[in-house]
């Protein structure tokens, strides 16, 4: 199996875990039984969204669903049953540093559920840690490693936190610093990772406004032949407009593929649906329409 993806590829992200938890049921610490059947059955709402919008003409074959395997574990088998892209993570929940969340038996977790995609969501900035990047680029290269030898593909979310310095010459501006200088530093971390022989198929990438960078970090992640590796958007639980602009800044760009979106499609529907103001029908079809709405942005953004 080639390195890369090919195709437009559309996925509704919900494999939130610890703050999932905390802010739809309000628990800290390890949920009951009872508790996460709960959470379970919140997810698959969100599953029925997903559902609804495939019912409502969504192209199956670039739609997908990351799901995590605590609380979604019948979902991805649902989705694997339907023939669906699905992506699963393999970063422990709410840690700033990645490591595996079933340790050294992680291979095992990912034959059993077969995704499309492992997906890991790493901290990582370039000017940051030294030794904990580097940690973390050896893990990685352990599981990207271990994924293409088994003929798996690796989705990997990179989020670039700022270093306080950084913000220091944006005057403590975080607007500022994702304009003016995030796209370089996740340019550079891409770089830092490819050296360090962590070898995404796609790279799941926060958004950024000017389309100039978005065509600057498609051609690092497609650096030195890796001609058929893809970029797609990242939602950050970003209002609608500002999701609408990143979607037309990258559409069409080379390189790019799509989205991974979550919080910004589910958010609001799902927690009417938790609270009992929402009926579960109700909210599934708004998630639905959502996610369809995302998908329009960026096909028509393209053309």
């Amino acid at each position: 199996m080639g390195l890369g993806y090919d195709g437009d590829l559309f996925i509704l992200a919900f494999d939130h875990r610890g703050s999932f938890v905390r802010t739809f049921f309000g628990i800290d610490g390890t949920p009951s039984p009872a508790e996460s059947q709960r959470i379970a059955d919140a997810k698959m709402v969100i599953y029925e969204g997903f559902e609804a919008a495939l019912a409502g003409g969504v192209d199956s074959a670039t739609a997908g669903v990351l799901v995590d395997e605590q609380f979604g574990a019948e979902i991805a088998l649902r989705a694997t049953a339907g023939s669906h892209i699905l992506a699963m993570p393999a970063e422990r929940s709410g840690q700033d540093e990645f490591d595996f969340e079933f340790g050294d038996d992680f291979g095992s977790h990912i034959e059993h559920f077969g995704p499309t995609f492992c997906k890991v969501l790493v901290r990582f900035n370039p000017e940051g840690d030294g030794a904990q990047n580097a940690r973390q680029a050896a893990r990685l290269q352990q599981l990207s490693d271990w994924l293409h030898h088994h003929d798996r593909k690796l989705l990997f979310e990179l989020l670039v936190p700022a270093e306080a310095r950084q913000l220091e010459v944006v005057a403590g501006d975080a607007g500022r610093f994702d304009i003016e200088i995030r796209p370089h530093l996740m340019r550079m971390a891409i770089a830092t990772l490819q050296e360090s022989g962590v070898e995404p198929d796609v790279w799941k990438i926060e958004g950024v406004d000017a389309r100039e960078d978005c065509e600057a970090i498609a051609e690092q992640c497609r650096m030195a032949g890796r001609d058929h590796v893809g970029c797609v958007v990242l939602g950050r639980g970003a209002d609608t407009s500002a999701v609408d602009r990143w979607l037309r800044s990258a559409s069409g760009v080379p390189g790019y593929q799509g989205f991974a979106i979550g919080r910004s499609i589910w958010w609001e529907p799902l927690k009417a649906f938790v609270d009992g103001s929402l009926a579960r029908g109700m909210a599934a079809g708004q998630i639905g329409a959502g996610y369809g709405r995302f998908i329009d942005v960026y096909k028509g953004s393209s053309g």
